[in-house]
This record gives structure tokens, C-alpha cells and sequence, in this order.
């Protein structure tokens, strides 16, 4: 059984149906069957912004992706208790530092993190 983590990024101002997410491919969904959780990142442009943007995989290492993702997680888990910008902190992140998630998982929510506050203009 899958169990999705609440990594379901969606802070898309205009509404689009599945087709259209499809068709945009901007829908990247990344999963590790072995520990049984998932990402789903749904962001306009960040499909294309991860391939020309992001440094290649293995460039940093998992510890290092781990360690800017915790900061990152707090950091926007604290945004959404305080209700900033509810527009787009609308939910918290359940991201269980004790859990090895492995590398991919790591690498696409630290990239998301970046595109996030490049394309919102946001400090986290």
C-alpha cells in the first residue's frame, strides 16, 4: 500500500482539468515503493524549470539534500501554522526526518523548494 506524503504541491492560480495537467506536464510524480511513500509536485513551469535549472542528479550529495530540506520543511510548516499567505502555504508538509526517503525524493522536493521561491519570489 502506498501512502502518499502530503508533498502534493499545487499553488496553481488558474484551475486546470487532468487532461490539461497531463498535457502541460507539469504533474511530476516521483515514488518509492520500498518505504511505501511519494511525491507529487503540481506547479506550472516546474517541469521544464527542474531541466534547465537544476543542478544534475548526483551533484549534491543525499546528506546535503536532507539537511536544506529540513530547513526548508520547518520553514514552511511554520508559514502555514502562522497562516502566511494562505494562498500559497496552504497545507503542511508531513516529512519525517527520521525516514530515509532516498535520494529522487530528496532531489526533486530540494528543487521544488528552489523553483517555489524563485517563481513566488519567497524566502524560506
Amino acid at each position: 500500500m502506498l501512502r502518499t506524503l502530503v508533498f502534493t504541491f499545487c499553488v496553481c492560480f488558474t484551475w486546470m482539468t487532468n487532461a490539461q495537467l497531463e498535457q502541460s506536464k507539469d504533474t511530476i510524480r516521483i515514488a518509492n515503493e520500498e518505504i511505501e511513500y511519494e511525491i507529487i509536485i503540481i506547479d506550472v513551469g516546474f517541469n521544464s524549470w527542474i531541466l534547465t535549472n537544476a543542478k544534475p542528479r548526483n551533484f549534491y550529495s543525499q546528506q546535503y539534500l536532507e539537511a536544506k530540506n529540513r530547513i526548508f520543511v520547518s520553514s514552511w510548516n511554520q508559514r502555514v501554522l502562522s497562516f502566511y499567505n494562505t494562498n500559497l502555504y496552504g497545507f503542511q508538509i508531513d516529512y519525517d526526518f527520521g525516514i530515509d526517503y532516498g535520494y529522487e525524493v530528496n532531489y526533486l522536493l530540494y528543487n521544488y523548494f528552489l523553483f517555489f521561491q524563485q517563481k513566488y519570489d519567497q524566502k524560506l
